[in-house]
C-alpha cells in the first residue's frame, strides 16, 4: 500500500484510510486474541477445582472468543487483499467530502474538472519555486514533483494562502482523487460552486502576492 501511495499521489487519501482502517482491526484483533489466551490458561487452572459452574463459564467464554478471532482474522485478510478496496475507499471519502452527491439535482461533473484542472494549474506554477528547493536530485531522478496536498500545504506555511482556502483545497483535491480510484463519477452543484470559488480566491491570493 505504501508503494502504490509512492507511485501515484492520487491515491494518498485512499491509501491513509485503509491504513487507518486496518490499524484499528489489529488491534481489535490483537486484543481479542490475548483475551482468548487468558481464558484459555484461566480455563486450565480453574480445571484442578473440578467441575464448577465458573469453570464451565471461562470454558465457554474462551470458545466463543477463539471462534470470534478466526472469523475477525479471516475477515481481516480477505479485507485486505479485496481488489476492490481501494475503490471502497474512494466512495467513502466521497461521500465524506461531498455528501449531497446522490441528491437528484447533480452539478456538471465537466466543470468542476475544468476547475480542478486549472487550481492544479496555479498549484504547480506557484509552487515550482518550492520543488526546487526540497529535493533537486529526487526530481530528476523519479520525474515526480511534489504532490497538490503538499504544494497547498507549502503555500499555507508561507502565508500565501489561509487555512480556510487550505482546508477547501484539501476538500477538492480528496474529491477529484476518489473519483478518478473509483468513486462515482458525479458532483453535486454545491461541489461545482465550491470549485470554482476556491479557483478564484486561490487565483487572487497568489496573483495579489505577486504583484
Amino acid at each position: 500500500m505504501s508503494r502504490e501511495e509512492f507511485e501515484d499521489e492520487t491515491l494518498t487519501e485512499a491509501v491513509e484510510t485503509l491504513k487507518n482502517r486496518y490499524f484499528v482491526f489489529l488491534v481489535f484483533i490483537t486484543t481479542l486474541v490475548i483475551v482468548t489466551i487468558l481464558l484459555s490458561n484461566l480455563a486450565i487452572s480453574s480445571e484442578s477445582a473440578g467441575a464448577t459452574y465458573c469453570n464451565a463459564l471461562i470454558i465457554n467464554t474462551g470458545q466463543s472468543a477463539f471462534v470470534t478471532s478466526l472469523l475477525a482474522v479471516a475477515y481481516f485478510v480477505f479485507d485486505v487483499i479485496s481488489p476492490r478496496r481501494i475503490e471502497k475507499a474512494s466512495q467513502s471519502l466521497q461521500q465524506q467530502v461531498d455528501p449531497s452527491w446522490t441528491e437528484q439535482t447533480k452539478g456538471s461533473l465537466e466543470e468542476f474538472l475544468a476547475n480542478f484542472n486549472q487550481i492544479e494549474a496555479l498549484l504547480t506554477k506557484y509552487g515550482l519555486p518550492y520543488q526546487r528547493v526540497l529535493s533537486p536530485s529526487f526530481e530528476r531522478s523519479s520525474g515526480r514533483r511534489a504532490s497538490n496536498v503538499r504544494l497547498a500545504e507549502m503555500l499555507l506555511r508561507d502565508d500565501r494562502i489561509d487555512k480556510l482556502l487550505y482546508h477547501r483545497l484539501r476538500e477538492l483535491i480528496t474529491l477529484r482523487n476518489s473519483i478518478i480510484h473509483g468513486a462515482e463519477p458525479v458532483v453535486s452543484r454545491e461541489a461545482v460552486r465550491t470549485s470554482s470559488e476556491v479557483l478564484e480566491h486561490l487565483r487572487a491570493a497568489l496573483t495579489g502576492l505577486e504583484n
